[in-house]
């Protein structure tokens, strides 16, 4: 009785001898099975994105980049993109109206319209066409100075930054004068 007091296992060995077998298996199957007091109902499938639209509603948003002060890096970034995917969409709309209808298209079309414009709408288009140019051919360079190496540092970083935009300026202003 010595060694079952020292590891503390007197307790357990008498209620294991003396307690009739039928009360032991009652108790282990209490304690395995446990009562469920949560009724659950069956739903339709499209009643599963309703709930978890009522679900998205309570979470907590996360922070937005409107609460963070505006940085060159990543504002450069974004405006890289976004010149970037307007380019694009100028390019490959005017390639495929081009496509579609040639004849209203043509060069001779475009020059006769580019004529009848007045000079300060030729002008505002030339920035709002040289701008974005400009802006992502500079930057298209920072990340390929980036790529080998360059500028990788916080003050080369934004060196190169308000380098582009300098750049960008320039190039702006010569696009439009040509």
């Amino acid at each position: 009785m010595m060694s079952t007091r020292a590891l503390g296992l007197g307790p357990a060995l008498r209620k294991a001898a003396f307690t009739p077998r039928i009360v032991r298996n009652q108790v282990a199957f209490r304690n395995v099975v446990t009562k469920r007091t949560v009724q659950t109902q069956s739903l339709p499938p499209s009643a599963s994105m309703e709930i978890l639209n009522k679900q998205r509603l309570k979470r907590p948003s996360s922070p937005h980049f409107t609460i963070y002060q505006p940085q060159l890096t990543w504002l450069g970034s974004i405006a890289n993109r976004m010149t970037g995917a307007a380019l694009s969409v100028l390019l490959y709309g005017f390639s495929l109206a081009y496509l579609i209808s040639p004849a209203n298209f043509s060069s001779e079309k475009m020059v006769s319209y580019v004529k009848q414009v007045p000079d300060y709408v030729k002008t505002a288009g030339k920035v709002i066409l040289a701008a974005p140019f400009a802006f992502h051919s500079f930057n298209g360079l920072r990340h390929l100075g980036w790529d080998m190496g360059y500028f990788l540092s916080l003050k080369g970083a934004y060196r190169s930054g308000y380098a582009v935009l300098g750049a960008t300026a320039v190039g702006t202003v010569a696009l439009v004068l040509m």
